[in-house]
Order: structure tokens, then C-alpha cells, then sequence
């Protein structure tokens, strides 16, 4: 048993490390000001980590029991603030607070990511996401390789071999802690660990790493215990009988009291049939309108992909800018020629390197996530608790929602009058999120197994774009399956991104107002990335999304 590993000691000095942590509440005594919330903020924040042995976070059985009942006290203490007479930017902010609560609730109650879920135990990660944090569950020590920069600095070898030294003990422990019988998430997850043994083996071709001799020694243990750690999940696999979907009720609570997403598990299912039908139709009637245009060149030397990636990084910027569609900061240029991409050879192409290499404007497009990257490292909010990215994926309606969406609103405003073929390639891209979107839905009510969810992304994306390389497919079904709510974020934050445009424009109207993008955009971006229903409230003053989320 699980317990039996840790000895009675061990198990004594957590529980009084979390009796410890555990806020000072009097519960009858009522917090009225915005400086108390983020006191309590980074409180909560500190309360929501596992504590660390020997710099491993403990995510043993004992210590996860002891937070979730911790829990409790915090969520009555954030609910004792009054904020009656609070602007509405403050009350979301609260709001923000109260769904991170309910995420930790659910990964102890449901998820159980650490029980259920091994990748949740992948410790090295290559290169940044293109939202606020990793997309689906991480654990506590992470180790971001791409902020280090090669040859590395005494200081920053220092840094990486003491991160490093997490792994090995970490893994260990991961075997007494994965003791969950989730068969997909388990098969899935294996492929993560193996990806991390290669990662590993590849940073020590680094340059000057093999110079050092202890980040060598470090590294080397990392390697063979990450190794003998996805041997031990092959043999566990055999054993692994259980569904990986949470359910539809679980789904529905999760979206509604973590994600803000006031919609149910149905409701996303008709949503996203609508949207994969409306792609399909409107691809098929364009490229009837186009049937006379010469078709788009596919760029089939590295130099003819190069001078297409520079000639649609330029036309994007330039209307973003002389329409008057956002207002275009200094680091938005370089955001995007970090991501212009390269050649690739037709045989190995995924889904969204096949469009790449006819137009890449529409992937640019939804590149929107570079701006708002770069718009948190240079312009970080004002608010503390916007400043950072929200825990468990609470971001995702806000920054997939809004990157798929402007793919069409660009559209819509003009961006391919130079070029009507590329439409084509926009309603492809939405009719993808869609059908992948739709797996994941039918994954998560057990209605499907994960490779059946990735049967209905790859048949009813059109062209056959997504039966060119299977890596790609297997990699978001397994993400959606990790994080619910993910896969469909890119269709539900769209749609919910649409409701606060037209809601905003039709209050312009009714104030006799002119509706201007660049105003809009410029208000979305100056909210930050939380959920869409938020951005409703704060936009329009009314809170009608949260209120049927929460109701």
C-alpha cells in the first residue's frame, strides 16, 4: 500500500506543515477591501502547491488528503469577502479566485491527475506554450528549458542541475502514487515519458553541456530513471481496464464552477455539430466561388517557403495596422517572426503544416497567442491576480477561443481581399477544431475511447489533412483527454467571444456609437487573458454568462 512507504514521521511532519498553512479564520468576521483579496491571493497561491521534501513536491496520498480538507477553510474565507460596493474588475478578480478553488477541488474529487494520469509526471519541457501555462496538468517543478540560454552561465548550470535532481526521486514516487485505472490516459501518457527520455538525451548534445561533468552525472541518472520509469508503466498497462472520460455531469460542473463556460456537456455537442456542418458548407459554396481562380501554390523549396512566410507576416501586420483592426505594439513583429516556421518536406507535414505551406495567414492569424505573450512579458496587467497565467487551463476559453476566432473575424474584415482562395484554408481550420472538438466531448462520456474520439477529428476534417501524420492526432486527442474543456475551447470561446462583440457592438448602437475593431480589440487585450464570461461582464456590465455558468 501507498502508505505503508512513508513512515509514520514523514507522514506526521506534512500534516503539521499543512495544519500550519492552513489561513487564520474568523469566520464571522467579513473582508471588505481589494488589497485584503490579493494579500489573500498569493496566499491561496502558496496553499495550492504540495509542499516540497528534499525540493520534490509530495503528491503521496496522506498529504493530497490533508489539502483537499484544508480546502474547505480557504473557500469559506474567500467567500466571507464582501465586495457589494466593489467595481466590476475587482469582483472578477474574486471570481478568478473562486474558480481556481474549485479546480483544486475537482483535481482531488475527480481529475486526480497524480493518481490517474502519468504524463502528469513529464518534468522537461522543451519549448514555451503558446498560451499563459502548459496546456493540460502539470505538476510543481517543472523545468522550462527554453528560458536558458546555451553555454550556460555557472549560475544558471547551478539552477538547472538542482531542477533536474527533481526527477529522479519524483519518478520514484510517481510509482507509489499512479495507482488509477484510467487505460487510455495510462497507454497515452507512456509516450510522454518516452519523449522526455529523449529530450534528456538530446541536452546533453547541448552546447558545452558535456563540459560539465556534474550536469552530466545529473542528467545521465534523469535519463536512466526516466527510462526505467516508462518500463515500469509498460508493464503496469496490462493491468489498466478502466474508462478515461470524467462523465458528462463531472464535465458540465467542471466547465461551469472552473472554466466559467456556461454551457453543458450537450450544449457543447450541438455547438460544435453546428460549427463542423456551418465549416463544411461554407468551405464547400467557397470553393464553388472560387472554382475559376487558379488554385494556391503549395511552397516546395525551403526558399520559396521562406518568401512566403515573410510576404504573410508582413500582409498580416499591415492590415492589422491600416485597417485599424488592433493597435500593433512594438514586440508584436518580432512575436511573430519567432513562429514564421520552416520548411518542411510534403511527406512529413501535419495538419497545420499542409496550410503553412500554401498560405500561412490564417495559422498567423491564430499566432494572436504571441501577441498576448508578448503582451504579458512587456505590459504585464495591473492586477496581480490577472498578471500571471490562471491555473488549471481557466485561460483557455480567452486565448484558444480568441486565436480561433480572429482566424475568421480577420477574414471577415478583409485580410485575403488579395487572395479569395485562402478562405478556403480559414474554414478548414475551424471545421478541424470542431471535429477534434467533438471527440474529445464523446471521450469524456466514456461514449468513446480515445482512439474512436480520434476517428471523428480525422474523418471529418476535410481534404483528409489530418491522415497525414498521426502524431499530431494522437497528441491533442490525449491533451483533451487530460484537460476537459480544452479540446472545445477553440469552438466555445469563439462563440462566446462573438456574444461579447455583438453585445458590445449592439450597446454602441443603441448609444448611437460607431463600432471600431480597433477599439474592441484594444479593450479585449487590456482585460487580459481570463474567461470569456468575464471579459463579457467587464465589457459590457452585464454578468449574465457567470450567472448561468454558476446557477
Amino acid at each position: 500500500m501507498r502508505i505503508a512507504r512513508l513512515s509514520f514521521l514523514h507522514v506526521f511532519v506534512q500534516v503539521l506543515l499543512w495544519s500550519c498553512s492552513a489561513p487564520s479564520l474568523e469566520l464571522n468576521d467579513k473582508f471588505t477591501t481589494y488589497d485584503q483579496l490579493v494579500d489573500f491571493f498569493f496566499q491561496w497561491r502558496e496553499f495550492q502547491k504540495p509542499p516540497l521534501v528534499n525540493g520534490v513536491p509530495d503528491y503521496s496520498f496522506p498529504v493530497m488528503h490533508k489539502q483537499h480538507q484544508e480546502l474547505t477553510l480557504w473557500q469559506q474565507r474567500l467567500n466571507s469577502f464582501d465586495t457589494t460596493n466593489w467595481p466590476v474588475s475587482h469582483k472578477v478578480d474574486w471570481y478568478l479566485i473562486y474558480a481556481e478553488m474549485n479546480g483544486l477541488d475537482f483535481d482531488h474529487r475527480v481529475l486526480r491527475p497524480w493518481e490517474r494520469d502519468p504524463a502528469y509526471y513529464k518534468t522537461l519541457w522543451m519549448e514555451r506554450s503558446d498560451v499563459p501555462a502548459h496546456e493540460g496538468p502539470t505538476h510543481a517543478a517543472i523545468i522550462e528549458l527554453w528560458t536558458y540560454t546555451f553555454p550556460l552561465t555557472e549560475m544558471d548550470k547551478e539552477k538547472l542541475i538542482n531542477e533536474l535532481r527533481v526527477i529522479v526521486p519524483l519518478n520514484n514516487q510517481a510509482k507509489d502514487n499512479l495507482t488509477g485505472n484510467a487505460k487510455d490516459l495510462w497507454i497515452a501518457g507512456i509516450r510522454d515519458i518516452k519523449s522526455q527520455q529523449a529530450d534528456l538525451a538530446e541536452l546533453l548534445d547541448y552546447p558545452e553541456v558535456r563540459l560539465h561533468n556534474d550536469l552530466v552525472d545529473v542528467l545521465e541518472d534523469a535519463i536512466q530513471s526516466t527510462a526505467e520509469f516508462a518500463s515500469w508503466l509498460e508493464k503496469e498497462s496490462a493491468s489498466k481496464t478502466g474508462p478515461s472520460g470524467i462523465g458528462k455531469d463531472n464535465y458540465t460542473w467542471y466547465q461551469h464552477h472552473v472554466h466559467l463556460v456556461p454551457l453543458t456537456w450537450d450544449d457543447e455537442v450541438m455547438l460544435l455539430k453546428r460549427e463542423l456542418a456551418r465549416a463544411w458548407t461554407a468551405l464547400k459554396l467557397e470553393e464553388h466561388r472560387n472554382r475559376n481562380l487558379p488554385e494556391l501554390k503549395v511552397a516546395d523549396t525551403p526558399e520559396a517557403f521562406t518568401a512566403l512566410a515573410e510576404r504573410s507576416a508582413k500582409s498580416l501586420l499591415k492590415f492589422l495596422e491600416e485597417d485599424e483592426i488592433v493597435t500593433v505594439k512594438d514586440y508584436f513583429e518580432p512575436a511573430l517572426r519567432a513562429h514564421h516556421g520552416q520548411f518542411v518536406p510534403a511527406e512529413r507535414r501535419n495538419f497545420f503544416l499542409i496550410g503553412m505551406h500554401i498560405d500561412p495567414r490564417p495559422l498567423y492569424s491564430h499566432f494572436y497567442h504571441w501577441f498576448e505573450l508578448a503582451r504579458m512579458d512587456n505590459e504585464p496587467h495591473e492586477s496581480e491576480i490577472r498578471k500571471g497565467p490562471l491555473l488549471y487551463n481557466i485561460f483557455d476559453s480567452r486565448n484558444e477561443g480568441t486565436a480561433t476566432a480572429v482566424e475568421e473575424m480577420f477574414m471577415q474584415a478583409g485580410l485575403y481581399n488579395d487572395d479569395p482562395r485562402v478562405k478556403e484554408i480559414v474554414y478548414i481550420m475551424i471545421a478541424q477544431r470542431a471535429a477534434r472538438g467533438l471527440g474529445s466531448l464523446y471521450a469524456h462520456a466514456n461514449e468513446m475511447t480515445m482512439e474512436e474520439a480520434g476517428g471523428i477529428h480525422s474523418e471529418y476534417t476535410p481534404r483528409g489533412w489530418m491522415k497525414t501524420e498521426k502524431e499530431l492526432l494522437i497528441f491533442e486527442q490525449h491533451l483533451y483527454l487530460r484537460q476537459p474543456g480544452y479540446g472545445t475551447s477553440y469552438i466555445t470561446g469563439k462563440y462566446l467571444l462573438e456574444a461579447v462583440l455583438a453585445e458590445w457592438a449592439r450597446l454602441k448602437e443603441k448609444r448611437n456609437e460607431s463600432f471600431r475593431a480597433k477599439e474592441f480589440f484594444d479593450s479585449l487585450n487590456a482585460i487580459g487573458c481570463i474567461p470569456t464570461s468575464l471579459v463579457h461582464w467587464e465589457m459590457t456590465g452585464d454578468n449574465r454568462m457567470v450567472r448561468e455558468a454558476l446557477e
